[in-house]
């Protein structure tokens, strides 16, 4: 890699750098306007809980790449910059242009997403009475799927509430 190409990589690392400082001091903080959360909806305190999590991982974020981009710097400083950390071939500069801060060759870049992992909502959200959450307490779960013997007092499927049927046939026999 040419010594210009170096120095304009580098340059683009420490704007990366300088943004990223300023970007993760002004992090807005969330505060809530609310004296109380008793009046609140809790939809309302959801979306608050969500703003909150958002904020963080988004700062989160932004200082991993902070930390990426000054060991990127440090390997510009180590001379070892350009060539791949694993197998010590050079990097392309057309991959390190488009990832400054990539410090492997394409071919050891960690490229297999994580499948095994899996977000511990889904326990949750996969639940239902048929099948409900095996952690739950049994004692507030309903282990039966009891919608089928509320049904049989009747549903929105019921012949009376179809509307190609006509309500009076029902009431003839009650006369």
């Amino acid at each position: 890699m040419k010594a210009e190409q170096v120095k304009k990589l580098k340059k683009q690392l420490e704007d990366q750098v300088e943004s990223l400082e300023d970007r993760v001091e002004h992090t807005e903080e969330f505060e809530s306007t609310e004296l109380s959360n008793y009046d609140n909806h809790p939809a309302d305190n959801a979306t608050d809980l969500y703003d909150q999590e958002r904020g963080m991982a988004m700062t989160q974020f932004k200082e991993e790449e902070l930390e990426d981009a000054k060991i990127a710097l440090a390997a510009i400083e180590d001379g070892t910059y350009g060539t791949c950390a694993v197998c010590g071939k050079d990097i392309p500069f057309e991959r390190l242009e488009a990832l400054p801060t990539a410090l492997t060759c394409i071919d050891h870049a960690d490229q297999k997403p994580d499948l095994e992992t899996r977000p511990p909502e889904e326990d949750v959200l996969r639940a239902s009475t048929s099948q409900p959450v095996e952690k739950e307490d049994g004692a507030i779960r309903d282990y039966q799927d009891s919608f089928e013997d509320v049904e049989d007092f009747g549903s929105s499927d019921t012949p009376q509430d179809q509307p190609d049927q006509d309500p009076q046939k029902f009431f003839k026999d009650d006369k």
